[in-house]
């Protein structure tokens, strides 16, 4: 009896030992991604202390209010807004800078496929990348756009953020507000929008050499139908008007 329980024991003590080393395993690797998070935080937030160094959010902020086209949220019209909200950060007006949710889930994706394929960001964060950063896809400029985000949200109102978001963006062809965008594809100011040209114009900014309308009139129909969509989802229209909204939808060339 004493010699199988000895025999046990040794038996027993590689398989203690392969577990002892696995937990160490473990153990050293949260380690070495707890430190490389810390690492590329401080990155971020350098980025951002050095771009706001350069110039601060209230000048770049300025900037776009002075460029020529500029155009305040109360010439636009509500469902554009709406469109705007659907189509890039549902959750938009209740957030505080940074959508949790959307982070981890497109954070999960990208750890994924080992890429920076989705971004999660807010409108808060476009708004902050177009203002203070390049488009370049890298971890550190992610984080150093979630300081400028946060700081955003604190200084400036969300209907102040919306308006300065749509006068900040690309649509393509040249335009890089909403206003432009407006006059060249439509002819036509932004308060005098039909709801299918406000959804359409919504979509554009996704990726705007291939919804806009001049670029493919088919693809930009397309995109169009993805907002209505999500608009419907959101309970911003009903399954009846989004449809009928997207077999009404504006002519283009």
């Amino acid at each position: 009896m004493r010699a199988a329980a000895v025999s046990r024991g040794h038996s027993g003590s590689p398989v203690r030992a392969l577990a002892r080393l696995l937990a160490w395993a473990v153990q050293a690797a949260l380690l070495l991604a707890i430190v490389a998070c810390a690492l590329m935080c401080l990155a971020g937030w350098q980025m951002y202390r050095e771009a706001a160094a350069a110039k601060s959010l209230e000048e770049r902020v300025e900037a776009v209010r002075l460029r020529e086209g500029y155009t305040t949220i109360d010439q636009l019209p509500e469902f554009y807004l709406d469109a705007v909200v659907a189509a890039e950060d549902h959750r938009f007006w209740s957030h505080s800078g940074v959508d949790v949710l959307a982070t981890a889930r497109a954070a999960w994706n990208d750890l994924k496929s080992w890429s920076l394929r989705e971004g999660g960001s807010t409108i808060t964060q476009q708004l902050a990348k177009n203002l203070c950063f390049t488009q370049e896809k890298r971890f550190t400029r992610k984080i150093a756009e979630v300081f400028a985000a946060l700081r955003l949200e604190r200084m400036y109102s969300k209907e102040e953020l919306l308006e300065l978001y749509v006068n900040s963006i690309y649509f393509g062809e040249g335009c890089w507000c909403v206003g432009d965008a407006c006059r060249t594809y439509f002819g036509k100011e932004p308060a005098e929008m039909t709801e299918g040209e406000c959804a359409l114009l919504a979509g554009i900014p996704n990726a705007p050499s291939v919804y806009n309308p001049s670029a493919s009139p088919e693809l930009a129909r397309q995109r169009l139908g993805q907002v209505v969509r999500q608009m419907i989802r959101r309970g911003m229209l009903t399954e009846e008007d989004g449809q009928a909204l997207i077999k009404e939808a504006p002519a283009l060339s």
